[in-house]
Order: C-alpha cells, then sequence, then structure tokens
C-alpha cells in the first residue's frame, strides 16, 4: 500500500489530511466524504497533494464539518494516530511522549479536567511530571521538554488514557516510530503466548520460588517481561536493538509491573551485550527469525558459542546459546523458535551438542495461528544450563500442542490479535482456547521435570523421548517426528472395540445412504420441461413475501467498541459453517458483527460466496436459532403464507440461478436481488419443498458416509500397524478377506 502524503511542516502553516482521515474526523464513510466534495460548494478546495491523493486545510474542514453539525467522532487512539501523522515531528515523538504516558498514570491528578487547562498549562504539567520520574539504569527522563507545538499530541494521549486505552496508546506511539525500521523477523509475542512462556520457566523448578532476576535479551514490547513479573520475578533485564522498542518496553513495565526493578537497554544484543556480565536465575525469548546479518563473522571467536559456531543461516541458534551464556547453572532457558530450527541441516551438530550435553529438555509444537508469522506453527524450546554435578539427562520432552479448534469448525483462532494485556472481541473463547492449551502443555512439562525417568508418554500428544533416539543422521527435534501416535502398550482390547464402533457407525451410514437414494420415485414432468412464470427476490422483498438480511462491518465509531448486547456471546454462522453443512460456532475468527440478524427456524441461509462444493443454501432449523449470521452469509426470510422455505432454499441454489447472479472474476459474489424464484401455489411450493429437504438428507448422509470411510480405515491401519489388532481370518463366507 502506497503511503499517504505527509503533512506540511513548513512554520505556521495549518496541517492537510486525507479524505480517509475526514471520514474518520466526522465518523462517516468514504463515500459520504466523496458526496460532500461534490454537491456543497463551500466544502474546502484542495490546499495540496495531487489530483488521486489532494490534501485538504485541517482547520477549515474542522470549520465546516462543525458548520453541518457534524462533530468529530472518531475513536481516542484513530484520533491520536491521526496527530502523529499531521504532526511534523510524528516520527520522533515516541522518545518523547512515552515517558508521559507513565507520568501520567503515576500522577493522575495533575491533569483532571485537562480539556479546561490551557496550553501552557498541560505542556509545563506534563515536563514536570516526566522529570518527577525516576529513571532506571541506561534512561534519561530529565532530557525531555514540551512546548506548545506539542499540546495536540499531548491532549490526545490523555483522552486515550481516560478512555482506559493506555497500553493502546503506548502501542500507536511506537508504531508510528516504528515505520522506518528495516528490521525484519522481529514479531510480537501475544499476551496469552508470553503467560504460557513465563509459567514454563516457573514450572521448570516447581518446589523452588519464582526467578527473581529474568532477562529477555530481544524484549520487544515487554511482553515476556511483564509476564514474568506477574508470576513473581521482581528483577527484569532486557535488550533490544531498535531504540523506540527498549524505550515503549520500558514504559510498558512501568505500568503493568511497578513493583519490579527494571533495566532495559537499547543495543544490539548479540554483538553489543549491555548485559555482558549478567547471569540470570532465567531468560524468557522470543528473538527475530531469519537474520542473516546477526554477526556471523564478527562473532565467529564468541566464548559464548560453548555448543558449536552458528552458521551465518541459523540466527536462531546464536540467540539459543546466548540466552544459556546468560543463566546461572541449573537455570532454565524458554525460547519461541520457527519449527526450522528443530531440523535444519546446517545446525545439527549445534543440536546433537545441545542433546548430548543434557542443554535441551523440551520442545513444545504450537498450533498454526498461535502467534505471528500466523501460517507455521512455532515451536517453544526449554533449555537448561548443564551443571557438573547434575545426573545425566536421559531423554528430550516432545509435545505436540492441541490444535486451538473447537471439534466441529476446524478453524484456528487468529490469537496473534490478542494484545499483550487482553483479548480480542471474543474474549471467553480465546481465553477457554489457550486454556486447555496452557493447562495440558503446563501438565505435561510439570510431570516430566518431576520424575524424567517415570513419566508416561500419551500417544500423539507427547512423548519423552530417549536420546538415544534423537542423535542420529538428522538430529531432528520437531516433536511430530519424534511423537508417536500409538503407543506399544496400548490395550488391544480397547482399539479393537473402537475400530468396531466406527465400523457399525460406517455400515449404518451407508444403510442410510442407500435408503436415501432408494426412497421415492422422480417421474418425467413430461414430453416437454415445465415453464413457468418467475420473480426475483428484489421483486418479492418489494412485494412484501420476503426480507434480505446480511451481517455488515462496524462502522469507524464502532470499531473499538463490543457488539450491541442483543448479539454479543452468540454463536456465528459463517459461510465456512455453511458450506459445510455445519450449525454456527463461537470460534474467535468469527467475531460477532455489530449489524448482523439473530436467525429464526424456517429461515433460508444463502452463501454470499459462490463455490463448486458444498452447501449454497439450505433453512435453518432449530439448532440454528438463536445464532447470528456473520460475514459471506445472506439471511432470507420469507413470509409462510406466501413462500415455502425449503422451496425457496432448492431454487435458489439452482446452477442457472447463481450463475446468473455471480459477479465478480478472482471471486465470484452472489446477488441475491438478481434470483429467480417460480411463482407457483403454497400446496405445490410444498411439495418442491419436501422434495428438496430430501436432497439436502442425502447430501448430509452421503458427507456423513465419507468421513466415516475415511475414518475407519485410518483406525485399522493404525491398529495393525501398532501390533494391537490382527488381520481378519481368510474364509469363505464372507465375514473376513478372500484372496483375489
Amino acid at each position: 500500500m502506497p503511503k499517504q502524503p505527509e503533512p506540511s511542516a513548513t512554520p505556521g502553516a495549518s496541517a492537510q489530511v486525507t479524505a480517509a482521515e475526514i471520514s474518520r474526523l466526522a465518523g462517516v464513510t468514504r463515500a459520504t466524504v466523496s458526496n460532500w466534495r461534490r454537491r456543497h460548494a463551500d466544502f474546502p478546495s484542495p490546499a495540496g497533494g495531487t489530483d488521486s491523493s489532494p490534501l485538504y486545510d485541517l482547520a477549515a474542514v474542522r470549520t465546516w464539518l462543525a458548520g453541518r453539525g457534524h462533530g468529530e467522532k472518531v475513536p481516542p487512539l484513530e484520533e491520536l494516530r491521526t496527530v502523529l501523522r499531521l504532526s511534523a515531528h510524528g516520527r520522533s515523538a515516541a522518545a518523547r511522549l512515552l515517558p508521559f504516558v507513565l507520568a501520567r498514570h503515576r500522577r493522575p491528578e495533575l491533569f483532571e479536567a485537562a480539556d479546561a487547562l490551557s496550553d501552557d498549562d498541560v505542556a509545563v504539567r506534563a515536563q514536570a511530571s516526566v522529570h518527577e520520574l525516576s529513571a532506571p539504569p541506561g534512561a534519561r527522563f530529565d532530557d525531555v521538554t514540551y512546548t506548545a507545538t506539542d499540546v495536540s499530541l499531548l491532549r490526545a494521549v490523555l483522552r486515550c488514557i481516560d478512555a482506559g486505552q493506555t497500553q493502546g496508546a503506548v502501542d500507536v506511539l511506537a508504531e508510528r516510530e516504528l515505520e522506518d525500521e528495516a528490521a525484519s523477523g522481529a514479531y510480537a509475542t501475544p499476551g496469552p503466548l508470553a503467560d504460557l512462556m513465563a509459567r514454563l520457566l516457573g514450572a521448570a523448578t516447581p518446589q523452588s520460588p519464582y526467578p527473581g532476576r529474568v532477562f529477555d535479551p530481544a524484549c520487544g514490547s515487554g511482553a515476556l517481561l511483564v509476564a514474568a513479573a506477574r508470576q513473581g520475578a521482581q528483577h527484569l533485564y532486557g535488550q533490544d536493538l531498535v531504540p523506540v522498542q527498549a524505550r515503549r518496553s520500558l514504559i510498558h513495565l512501568g505500568l503493568e509491573a511497578s513493583d519490579s526493578l527494571a533495566d532495559i537497554r537499547a543495543e544490539d544484543s548479540l554483538r553489543a551485550d549491555a548485559f555482558a556480565d549478567l547471569t540470570a536465575d532465567g531468560v524468557l525469548c522470543n528473538p527475530p527469525y531469519g537474520d542473516r546479518d546477526w554477526g556471523h563473522d564478527e562473532l565467529a571467536y564468541d566464548p559464548r558459542w560453548a555448543y558449536g559456531v552458528p552458521p551465518r543461516g541459523d540466527s536462531e541458534l546464536a540467540w539459543v546459546q546466548h540466552a544459556l551464556a546468560h543463566v546461572t547453572p541449573g537455570a532454565f532457558v524458554v525460547i519461541l523458535l520457527p519449527p526450522a530450527a528443530a531440523s535444519r541441516s546446517l545446525s545439527r551438530r549445534i543440536r546433537a551438542e545441545l542433546i548430548r550435553t543434557g542443554a535441551l529438555r523440551a520442545v513444545i509444537s504450537l498450533p498454526a495461528g498461535a502467534a505471528p508469522p500466523l501460517h507455521i506453527g512455532l515451536h517453544v524450546w526449554i533449555l537448561q544450563r548443564p551443571e557438573l554435578a547434575a545426573p545425566e539427562h536421559q531423554s528430550v520432552l516432545c509435545v505436540e500442542g492441541p490444535a486451538l479448534t473447537d471439534s466441529e469448525s476446524k478453524s484456528v483462532p487468529r490469537f496473534a490479535r490478542t494484545s499483550v494485556g487482553g483479548g480480542t472481541a471474543r474474549d471467553g473463547v480465546v481465553a477457554a482456547a489457550w486454556d486447555a492449551l496452557s493447562e495440558g502443555v503446563l501438565r505435561y512439562w510439570t510431570s516430566y521435570v518431576t520424575d524424567p525417568s517415570g513419566f508416561a508418554d500419551v500417544p500423539g500428544q507427547v512423548r519423552a523421548v530417549p536420546i538415544v533416539d534423537l542423535l542420529d543422521d538428522l538430529v531432528d527435534v520437531t516433536p511430530a517426528r519424534n511423537i508417536r501416535t500409538t503407543a506399544a502398550a496400548a490395550d488391544p482390547v480397547a482399539v479393537a472395540e473402537q475400530a468396531g464402533r466406527l465400523r457399525n457407525e460406517l455400515a449404518s451410514a451407508a444403510e442410510t445412504l442407500a435408503l436415501a437414494a432408494r426412497q421415492g420415485e422422480w417421474p418425467a414432468a413430461g414430453a416437454q420441461a415445465r415453464q413457468w412464470r418467475t420473480a426475483t427476490l428484489a421483486d418479492l422483498t418489494r412485494g412484501g413475501a420476503l426480507t434480505l438480511h446480511r451481517a455488515g462491518p462496524p462502522s469507524p465509531r464502532e470499531r473499538d467498541t463490543p457488539p450491541p448486547a442483543e448479539f454479543a456471546n452468540r454463536p456465528v454462522l459463517s459461510g465456512r459453517d455453511l458450506a459445510t453443512g455445519r450449525w454456527a460456532t463461537a470460534d474467535a475468527e468469527t467475531s460477532v458483527p455489530h449489524t448482523t440478524t439473530i436467525i429464526a427456524e424456517g429461515d433460508v441461509l444463502l452463501a454470499e460466496i459462490r463455490s463448486d462444493s458444498g452447501t449454497k443454501a439450505r433453512v435453518a432449523d432449530a439448532q440454528d436459532g438463536g445464532a447470528v449470521i456473520g460475514r459471506g452469509v445472506r439471511l432470507i426470510r420469507p413470509d409462510p403464507t406466501r413462500l415455502d422455505p425449503w422451496f425457496l432454499a432448492g431454487f435458489l441454489a439452482a446452477e442457472d440461478n447463481l450463475n446468473s447472479a455471480s459477479v465478480g472474476t478472482s471471486s465470484l459474489h452472489i446477488d441475491p436481488s438478481r434470483l429467480r424464484v417460480p411463482l407457483l401455489p403454497l400446496e405445490e411450493q410444498r411439495r418442491y419443498g419436501e422434495a428438496f429437504r430430501h436432497l439436502y438428507a442425502l447430501r448430509q448422509a452421503a458427507r456423513r458416509a465419507t468421513e466415516l470411510a475415511t475414518l475407519m480405515p485410518k483406525a485399522l491401519a493404525d491398529g495393525l500397524t501398532s501390533g494391537t489388532l490382527l488381520p481378519p481370518p481368510n474364509d469363505s463366507d464372507g465375514d473376513g478377506i478372500t484372496p483375489a
């Protein structure tokens, strides 16, 4: 996306805004702003920019909006973003304004009724409150100055804090300055994942207090250090290559962990270690990935590489050894790594040395979508700095973290959207999924670290892998490769019973499908196909025979607010649910829309996106009732005295009908107003409706039989290969297998 033009920075010149920013200021759409420009001769003329991207004088726009009664309705965080862009010094504002957030948090009484204070008073109080802050090592607050030109920024920050969005203000201030940073491969750590990693560090020594001194050599926004402070860490050390990230982390700790002592430095942790003499009680880290310019040449003889010199193409194992060098013997490191670090051939010798010395204790595989980058499942490595007198470790724990899904939807929630200190619009769903993942992983890790030799494997989920099994030619520690899906000691009787149940279910589903296929006769309509008059859904809507509904996106003023109470906490029927024949789901990906409709039994549900497979339309049943429609679904509510719902659904999903109503190129969207329906008497509609209902049931039976036809052979094959099942006897009575 091309960047918007920067505002005028000429001294004394008024700031300039784009049409998009005017729409946010007024709380309207871009189309509305375009209409204003065309229809109102007194709308301010462009003051700069280009023909395709004009800029408007901000003062003139505000005067025009006020004269028309359009008050500024932009949410506080959006206002702060806009003011930062309009400021001539917006890109460097974070370094000066981040301490003010902490000062306002510590001295709220100085800014009560801030709107009534003069600009000079705001600037003077802000500067004085920042100078009162006690600066930790490596930081200075006494050189921060504010003038009248900073007041608009200071007031915008105050409005965010007064609206309860303090952490959001910190993030917005940092993101403006981070736009110019070239650092790649660095990703934020979502709050739930930070909490899990911090708890794993504490669980490593269950009989001891939480590590008092915790270090994060790539601290970013400070999420991991904040999580450690919540668990009981008292001394927090952090370093980050990007100065604004270091200050952001420091302010974050001041807001969330004020009882802890923080020391955050802005340096390249590998090249310029600011804590070279530090040996902490634990390390938490989410380092940058895939960095080929990490300092391979100048650090070739660095004493930190106790397990081997990291290759240029494997910066991740440089971070692993850097972290191990900064903990006391016997202390633990919890580090988040990409899955390639577990199997990359370049570093198999380093992995082998980590295993031989007992430094690598566990590898935990997270599902894709748990943290950015969302398309891959990251790994959490737990390492321990070896002790001279400690007993040798005989195994490495491998955990395959359960998928963050519900069993029906099979979709991964986007947990990366979760902020460091909170959740999404579906906090309950996010928390429940992470609780299940966290508790399972913590239970396995605590059990293993307490008694490694007595740990009981769980087929398909967790295994204490003997070191001898890992030290092969590949030295691959990927959990999926090392966890057995079946246990050698599994109960053969239980496996046989499960296989028998699947076989019976498949036989029953096949009988149901065969019965549905044989049901009824389907006579010819006559010598020629029937012809009938039709009407579009648009015509039927105007005539009151039905109403059309869809879920709409939130308006600018609704983006930071929860959905209306009547829609909150309801399951959402997404386009994916409709296409796969499922009922409404409640996963975090399908958030509750602000503008939607509650489904009632008898409503017709139509997919908005055309696909070659899957259900295109169906009638809502009792289990759908009470849910709301999400994106990708159109709801058609017929008048039951005039239209039969199954008759309507059947004809709406006809191929010719969909072809005539589909628009688009790469993806085909269905315009429901153009779909046509035959005009038939209600009794005849019901005859057709019963036929369409039967065909829908036939498709559902076929889908269930197909699922079982996949599950049952797999269960039998797993039983045969694990030694828990025997092949059936070869006989001639039809019950066994007869050779060809």
